[in-house]
């Protein structure tokens, strides 16, 4: 942006120039003593004008006393004859012709400056370069050598699958004899699938780097622009070099901007990026075909993708890099932590198994706010608190401290946890709960973290069942106790309420309605599911349907109601130790739940000057402790569960 505007002050500077520069052609002199026509010719009538010149339509006289009076001439005929009469001395002085190149340049001057503006900004907007305005077409490809990529399996934790897949293509561009003596043929392309921060980069770049080749990469939004068929000359542009550079890989990144389905689209498709599209499709497997090139794309959209850029030929093989299990996390955190002076207490197991759910990016973000929390209090290495501190941080949002709330919204907060937390402790195959707070952190007032113990890959009918319980708790201990309803288990409901849709729509956990999908409908991703929202159900059997939710959240309320009834001095015992504390650890809720008073919380200012023991230090102040899961004030209600269950919400 500041290239831009010193660019723009020297046009500025040029165009003042040139003005300065015209402006001392000017043949009209400054004029002096300037008198009135009638002025001038009284003069003259008078006898005191002694000569006068003509210059073009200004009159140059001379008095008789020596003096100059200059006049503007006006369109007079007898003018001259007038001058005559009075005795003047008449001269006529020849008028100098410009040049024909000077009067056509003067007259093309603003038309010329104005293209060289136009120029500027087509450069500027384009991103300069050589060709300037008129180089749309050439490619954005970024070349990274061979000799400057040092990135390597080594750098690439987590997905020990994904590696062994991508590892063909690096024997074949190391050794190609090995594959084609056999009659072998490398996938042309691979498309790496994964969600947002798996590593889906990182892993094309340590495959250029194992086989030493150049590696250009490019995003797939830098193909379209305004201009139409420069997506597809980009395309032809980016192969061509490609193949100068053979044998050599090509990342396209979001490849799901470019390579969406064709045809979709209320009014018709984008035809400019269906032409990219199309380009796209000739040169991975056309006529001319590139020896040597290996195209690796990356998505975490595959359903939107044109079935033919799937089609064996193109992206022969689709490789899933998926979140990282326990023992990835730990890998991965191995990984990050070699860049950060660690102190000897922290332990990557402990902390891998306390962030289920998290990838490669939220891994490396918990490194460095535990390297900024080490930074804050001027320590010399990176301890174990710091991590709890990055992991309260990361998954519960930062503390509000300064929030002021009222006494009563306070008891109110705590009888609210305090509920979640005693239900989800009487029920089997729930989620431990690690952490309670009232608190306020991101957008809740308080929170209750659950973790669960090991990766989990699917949920039954009964941990479904008594995590809606969970859910419930809040808003029965409010009623029981503070004798109120509050807003604040709005999230809980919209949770509870999704969780029992699913069990009786998709996944047959209905006795009455038996095993049958009911969901309705969403349509294509294309025309927008609000549009194309349709549904299979008869009135009568969304009745049933609506009735059997209606079953299921009622019976769980009465289980979380029976439960917090029969434990009332527990939970006024938890929500007196949350209000003086504020927040509870795992060792205090079990002191609580065994009936013993809650030990005090641990002294983190202590801890801090000297960690001693690898162990998780959390309570002493209020909201540090250990934590895992996924954000706050998350309300989703995921269609199946993902591949590794993360940690169920904080309830709030």
């Amino acid at each position: 942006m500041n290239n831009m505007f010193s660019k723009a002050a020297i046009w500025m500077v040029i165009a003042l120039v040139l003005f300065t520069v015209f402006k001392q052609f000017d043949t009209r002199q400054t004029r002096t003593n300037d008198v009135a026509y009638s002025q001038f010719m009284d003069e003259a009538r008078a006898g005191r004008i002694e000569s006068v010149v003509i210059d073009g339509r200004m009159l140059r006289g001379q008095t008789t006393d020596g003096k100059a009076l200059t006049t503007a001439a006006p369109s007079d005929l007898w003018m001259v004859s007038d001058l005559l009469k009075y005795g003047v001395q008449v001269k006529a002085k020849a008028e100098e012709e410009q040049s024909l190149l000077f009067s056509v340049f003067v007259s093309w001057f603003p038309m010329l400056l104005l293209i060289g503006v136009w120029v500027f900004f087509m450069r500027q907007m384009q991103g300069g370069g050589k060709g300037g305005a008129f180089s749309f077409g050439k490619s954005k490809a970024r070349m990274l050598d061979e000799n400057t990529n040092n990135i390597t399996f080594a750098d690439v934790a987590g997905c020990d699958e994904a590696k062994e897949e991508v590892s063909e293509l690096v024997e074949f561009l190391r050794d190609p004899s090995k594959y084609q003596k056999l009659g072998g043929r490398i996938p042309r392309g691979v498309l790496l699938v994964g969600s947002p921060g798996t590593g889906k980069t990182l892993l094309a770049k340590a495959i250029a780097g194992e086989a030493k080749v150049p590696f250009f990469s490019i995003s797939g939004s830098d193909f379209v622009e305004m201009f139409v068929g420069v997506g597809a000359a980009r395309v032809r542009d980016m192969f061509e070099n490609s193949k100068k550079h053979a044998p050599c890989i090509v990342f396209i990144d979001e490849i799901d901007a470019v390579g969406r389905q064709r045809g979709a689209g209320l009014g018709g498709g984008n035809d400019e990026r269906e032409q990219t599209l199309n380009q796209l499709l000739v040169e991975m497997d056309g006529f001319e075909t590139g020896q040597g090139v290996i195209i690796i794309a990356a998505t975490n959209r595959p359903d939107v993708l044109d079935p033919a850029l799937l089609r064996p030929g193109r992206f022969d093989r689709q490789v899933v890099v998926p979140l990282p299990d326990i023992r990835g996390r730990e890998q991965i955190l191995g990984v990050h932590m070699r860049k950060v002076p660690m102190a000897p207490d922290v332990r990557a197991d402990i902390l891998a198994r306390g962030t289920p759910g998290f990838s490669g990016a939220d891994l490396a973000n918990l490194v460095n706010e535990a390297a900024l929390f080490a930074a804050r209090r001027n320590g010399r290495l990176v301890e174990m608190v710091d991590f709890e501190r990055a992991k309260d941080k990361i998954i519960m949002g930062a503390e509000r401290r300064s929030m002021v709330m009222p006494e009563e919204e306070r008891r109110n907060t705590a009888y609210h946890e305090s509920g979640h937390t005693i239900v989800a402790r009487a029920l089997p195959k729930t989620d431990p709960v690690h952490k309670v707070t009232i608190i306020p952190r991101g957008r809740a007032l308080g929170l209750t973290m659950q973790l669960p113990e090991q990766d989990r890959y699917s949920m039954d009918r009964s941990s479904m069942l008594n995590t809606i319980a969970v859910l419930f708790g809040g808003r029965i201990a409010e009623e029981l106790f503070m004798h109120q309803m509050t807003t604040g288990a709005s999230n809980d409901f919209e949770r509870a309420t999704a969780i029992a849709r699913d069990m009786v729509t998709r996944y047959g956990m209905s006795d009455s309605l038996g095993t049958m999908v009911y969901a309705d409908n969403e349509g294509g991703v294309f025309l927008g599911r609000s549009i194309t929202k349709t549904t299979n159900m008869s009135e009568e059997t969304m009745r049933k349907v609506d009735a059997e939710i209606r079953r299921i959240i009622d019976a769980q309320y009465a289980v979380a109601r029976e439960i917090l009834e029969g434990k009332r001095e527990i939970v006024e015992a938890m929500a007196k130790a949350l209000l003086e504390w504020e927040t509870l650890d795992t060792e205090q809720i079990n002191d609580i739940m065994e009936g013993r008073p809650p030990r005090p919380p641990k002294d983190l200012t202590a801890v801090e000057d000297r960690v001693s023991s690898g162990g998780s230090a959390a309570g002493g102040k209020a909201g540090e402790g250990t934590a895992g899961g996924t954000p706050a004030d998350d309300d989703r209600a995921d269609d199946e569960p993902p591949a590794a269950e993360p940690a169920t919400p904080p309830l709030h």
